[in-house]
């Protein structure tokens, strides 16, 4: 078999059951259940939700994007083998570690196959929450041009590229465009002040004032969750990006908890312990893929550049990237995620058509 046919590119296709349109995101397709599907499940399943929740399902692609593109290779390589098993297993992994230590839920109810999640509703909080332990990417370039104000916080002089920052750092930034907020640009990932929220907690979808500084406790518990975990790997988790959201349980109170992925290479930065002490940095997350593509092309500011989107947009379009590079990112993925899961990421033949099958014959979601 064609390895191309083993990746999962195109995931908005699959004849679930739905009335409305597929939300297809960069990486994920979402499928909303109809209401009878969604109640029915609830009471099949047993989950742990109000009757009347809608629920979705979630499916992964092994699509690669950066800089807000879709890359793909040679021979109608359309993604990144095992990249979308890797990434599911891995937050998977962090969100049950999260529950068993008595975090905070998140908003998968069920796994029916290594690509899929079923969701409940949520509504989501309009920040991603960044935190930082290491003065790297966008910091750092920040602070090369003298900038030593970040998110409100104020960097010392001296710091050098790479390096640990005193301590965790909490950096937010705009989920998507949000207009009429004092103070902030509707643009989209905008970075903001911890008072930027305060003042407009509302438009930020914040229940409570309260709940700023319960999300703020859950970004940096779950940060030291996976870091104290991936240091006993000598892996160093350098920075990362988390997504909070409210759903309702079964008693129809709200509660607030993390939602999308969590510790993943596509959200965070993990470098490699060993190597980091020896004085160089290996990327274990999309990091060095982004890094492969600054160096590939000759004009980097157009992947730098928002105002050169339509010119990154033909460079993602036009060229096919090696087989090669795509398979060393494989290997970035599933050696990460088999080294935080203690489990072998196993490439089906045809994740599709196995997604199908249990769909249909476990959940009777498809006619």
């Amino acid at each position: 078999m064609n390895l191309a046919d083993k990746v999962l590119a195109v995931n908005n296709d699959l004849p679930i059951r739905t009335t409305v349109p597929v939300h297809s995101g960069k990486v994920r397709s979402v499928y909303w259940l109809t209401e009878a599907d969604s109640k029915r499940l609830i009471e099949e399943k047993n989950y742990d939700v109000p009757s009347d929740t809608p629920l979705a399902i979630m499916v992964i692609s092994d699509r690669i994007s950066a800089f807000d593109c879709i890359w793909q290779g040679e021979g109608g390589m359309k993604g990144v083998p095992g990249k979308g098993a890797a990434l599911n297993a891995i937050s998977n992994h962090w969100f049950k570690l999260f529950k068993e230590q008595g975090l905070a839920d998140s908003h998968i109810l069920d796994i029916p196959h290594p690509f899929v999640w079923i969701v409940q509703k949520a509504k989501p909080v309009m920040i991603e929450a960044i935190c930082r332990q290491y003065i790297t990417g966008s910091m750092w370039r920040s602070y090369v041009k003298g900038e030593r104000e970040f998110c409100g916080i104020e960097l010392s002089e001296g710091l050098t590229k790479d390096s640990k920052l005193a301590e965790l750092l909490q950096t937010p930034s705009t989920k998507g465009i949000l207009e009429g907020i004092p103070g902030v640009p509707a643009v989209d990932d905008v970075n903001i002040t911890r008072k930027n929220i305060e003042d407009n907690f509302e438009a930020f979808n914040f229940a409570s004032l309260d709940d700023i500084a319960l999300y703020e406790k859950l970004l940096t518990e779950g940060f030291d969750v996976i870091s104290n975990a991936l240091s006993k790997l000598d892996q160093i988790f350098v920075d990362t990006k988390f997504e909070f959201g409210y759903v309702k349980d079964k008693a129809g109170n709200d509660k607030l908890i993390y939602m999308d992925e969590v510790g993943t290479p596509d959200s965070s930065r993990i470098w490699d312990g060993e190597q980091y002490r020896n004085g160089k940095v290996v990327e274990n997350s999309k990091e060095g893929f982004r890094q492969l593509l600054l160096n590939h092309f000759p004009d980097a500011d157009i992947l730098l550049n928002k105002d050169r989107m339509n010119e990154r947009e033909a460079l993602a379009r036009d060229n096919e990237l090696p087989v090669s590079v795509l398979m060393n990112v494989s290997k970035t993925y599933t050696d990460i995620a088999e080294k935080i899961t203690g489990q072998k990421i196993v490439l089906s033949d045809n994740p599709k058509a196995e997604i199908i099958d249990i769909l249909r014959e476990q959940y009777q979601l498809i006619d």
